[in-house]
């Protein structure tokens, strides 16, 4: 049984006219936690644009790094707006949220972000994560051609890894006066999300499998996927570090150092299924994984100014 709102409005032209808007109470929790869930995942890309500007040795622009945070939430908002059969099992608590005010919102920041890029000459890289997205889901069909990347083997990963990639990469190294440095932050930040992205499906094993999403963890186990992912990990920085130190990307130790810490850590910690996630983990892997940009750049900030 849920209570209503009603707002009354008074007298228009001489009469009494009453006009009542009616919002569900029991919406207005789930919809506020769905407007927020995006919120972290937004400023930890924005702080990853920031951090691919240092690696290239670019001066970083401000509103460059916050249209890529502003489309970044619209993405991740939108995406959860949209009810799929694995979001009902994995993200329980967004059940009855208002999808209307969702893709509003979305829709705003995602305007908001475009017109900033379009302004650099980058607006293809605005759309870029919708595109991959709808045809992750959704996929294109023309006669017998049928292509929709979502099913496959760790494809799920490949895209977040491909399409975030490229978008932060694309952002920072619009300056770039080679494609030897923005080729590598590329890799590595598309190794460290498609990392990151595979780590979170071990949380989501249950709504994966009911929905016939074939991810790392449901088809080649713990054990297999997490040395896979410790793998990649090592890669991915030991090609940071040759470049950093041949001087193909900035001298930047502070985001070599912790990157390559914490992930071992997080990937050690959270590569592990779980039925249902405890508070305290969910807080520790919010701050390591999450939150590891926002480290870096603090961390940095202070070591600096010693």
């Amino acid at each position: 049984m849920s209570s209503n709102c009603t707002i009354n409005l008074p007298y228009i032209s001489g009469r009494k006219d009453v006009f009542k808007y009616r919002f569900p109470d029991k919406a207005l929790e789930p919809t506020i936690k769905l407007l927020k869930s995006s919120l972290l995942v937004s400023f930890s890309g924005v702080l990853r644009i920031h951090i691919a500007f240092l690696l290239l040795h670019i001066n970083s622009l401000f509103f460059n790094c916050l249209a890529g945070g502003l489309i970044i939430y619209a993405v991740y908002t939108l995406d959860r707006a949209l009810d799929s059969e694995e979001d009902i099992a994995n993200r329980p608590e967004l059940e009855g949220a208002s999808k209307k005010t969702a893709l509003v919102v979305s829709l705003i920041c995602f305007l908001a972000g475009a017109a900033i890029l379009a302004a650099s000459g980058l607006i293809l890289l605005a759309f870029l994560p919708l595109i991959t997205g709808y045809l992750y889901s959704k996929g294109v069909k023309i006669g017998k051609f049928d292509l929709k990347l979502k099913g496959g083997l760790g494809m799920k990963n490949i895209v977040v890894g491909i399409t975030w990639g490229v978008f932060i990469t694309g952002i920072a190294g619009i300056g770039s006066a080679s494609i030897i440095a923005p080729l590598i932050v590329f890799l590595y930040f598309g190794l460290k999300l498609f990392i990151n992205s595979a780590i979170y499906d071990f949380k989501d094993i249950k709504g994966d499998t009911m929905a016939g999403i074939r991810t790392l963890p449901v088809v080649l186990g713990k054990t297999k996927a997490k040395t896979l992912l410790i793998s990649l990990h090592f890669l991915s920085h030991l090609m940071l570090l040759i470049t950093i130190i041949t001087g193909v990307l900035a001298f930047e130790p502070i985001i070599l150092i912790y990157s390559f810490i914490i992930g071992l850590l997080y990937i050690q910690k959270f590569a592990e299924p779980v039925e249902k996630e405890t508070k305290g983990r969910l807080r520790k892997r919010l701050f390591m994984i999450d939150g590891e940009s926002t480290s870096i750049v603090g961390l940095r900030t202070v070591i600096n100014a010693l």
